[in-house]
């Protein structure tokens, strides 16, 4: 199967890997790519959604993977289906759910899905008023999307005006907090559930846990995340089966009764408070570093399950997994988050241990080659991955491949995992 893959991070990476790596032969194109998807298929550079969906009827591309929600958001769905193209992620209107926290928390509430007290508008009075009636810590939100970084936990009231008086005014984020949500914390252990949707049916994926601060002990400021374990033993299959009921079920049947039908990745944010999962927020797109590891989970075949979703035929198939734990560790380039960095040579020792070569592997992020040299080129540059029986030796697993890979200014957490051990 030829099989287009939209984004240039370390989630498309990962992937074009586990589809690379399946026994039937297909043939990859990534727009853009980084340095090195280059290694799995072919790079492409057509920015504009109708050339690229011209290119993919051209080359007979049979499947089209959207990594990133920007293009989601934007509608590029829409566009390859009036073409006639298989693509798998959801319609711009669908997408909302991520592309509008405004939008995503009143379908929350209109369809019964347990979620936190908030309040939406574009009055700073109003939300002041609500902020007041609040315990400390609150939860501030941009509407639009913001990189995963729209979100500000404030210890005091005043923090709380403070970010909803520099959202408001475009000062933070932009027209993205043009509109806010002030909402009451929840106090509870966070989780990532993906479930792939073809609009009627769905497969739940094992949850995942992330770690978004930069530092140890989730200190510092927020990050895309900086690594990530799966399946969590936090969850039982009591807690699968309230969020299928509770949450995902009635999220489907929702998006029907609005005219848009919900296919592509549904990301659910969850918080379990005493044991109930209440619905943080959604995305519509793997996340990242989660989707590094639930990957290598999987012992069937990743291209079927896309082609299946894309063309509403999960249930003719069945998903397996491996009863491996998958630990993935993200390196960061030097002043991630604060800044850019500049580009640094990648060295990676050769792998002479048998253990790290059948049980460790790299997703490439922020890398770019050069005559042949692959350098770190800002952001997170790469997630070291390892497998094992345990959490505790595919963590051991990642940190050793870790220790591996050398570049000026990597800068990685020592305590990925910790939650579970």
């Amino acid at each position: 199967m030829k099989i287009l893959i939209l984004g240039s991070g370390g989630r498309e990476y990962s992937i074009g890997r586990a589809i690379k790596n399946e026994q039937q032969q297909h043939e990859l194109f990534f727009q853009p790519g980084n340095g090195a998807t280059e290694n799995l298929g072919t790079n492409i550079n057509i920015k504009d959604y109708n050339d690229l969906a011209a290119f993919a009827k051209e080359n007979k591309i049979e499947l089209t993977i959207v990594g990133p929600e920007a293009p989601l958001v934007d509608g590029i769905v829409d566009i390859f289906k009036a073409e006639g193209l298989t693509i798998f992620g959801p319609s711009k209107e669908a997408a909302q759910l991520e592309g509008s926290k405004v939008y995503m928390k009143n379908f929350l509430a209109k369809y019964n899905i347990p979620t936190a007290a908030y309040i939406e508008s574009d009055s700073i009075e109003e939300l002041y008023k609500f902020t007041d009636t609040l315990k400390t810590p609150i939860v501030v939100k941009a509407d639009g999307l913001c990189g995963g970084k729209g979100v500000i936990i404030a210890t005091s009231h005043d923090e709380a005006k403070k970010a909803i008086g520099e959202m408001l005014s475009g000062k933070s984020f932009g027209d993205a907090g043009k509109k806010v949500i002030v909402e009451e914390f929840l106090d509870g252990f966070e989780l990532s559930m993906f479930a792939i949707c073809d609009g009627d049916d769905y497969i739940l994926l094992q949850a995942a846990q992330d770690h978004k601060r930069i530092g140890d002990g989730d200190t510092g400021p927020n990050t895309g995340g900086m690594g990530a374990y799966a399946p969590t033993p936090l969850v039982d299959e009591e807690l699968y089966q309230k969020v299928r009921e509770r949450v995902i079920v009635p999220t489907l049947d929702g998006m029907k009764a609005e005219g848009a039908p919900f296919e592509g990745v549904l990301f659910i944010g969850i918080m379990v408070v005493n044991g109930e999962p209440i619905t943080l927020e959604f995305n519509v797109r793997f996340g990242d570093p989660e989707c590094e590891i639930l990957m290598p989970l999987m012992t069937s075949s990743v291209s079927e399950m896309f082609h299946k979703a894309a063309t509403n035929r999960l249930k003719e198939i069945k998903v397996e997994f491996s009863e491996q734990f998958a630990v993935g560790v993200v390196m960061a380039s030097a002043n991630y988050p604060y800044s850019s960095s500049l580009p640094a040579e990648i060295v990676e020792d050769t792998v002479l241990h048998e253990e790290i070569q059948k049980y460790t592997h790299i997703s490439y992020a922020g890398v770019m080659k050069e005559d042949g040299t692959l350098y770190a080129s800002g952001g997170r540059v790469l997630v070291c991955v390892g497998l094992g029986n345990t959490i505790q030796e595919a963590r051991d697993r990642a940190y050793l491949r870790c220790g591996q890979v050398h570049f000026v200014g990597k800068k990685i957490r020592t305590d990925i995992a910790y939650q579970a051990l």
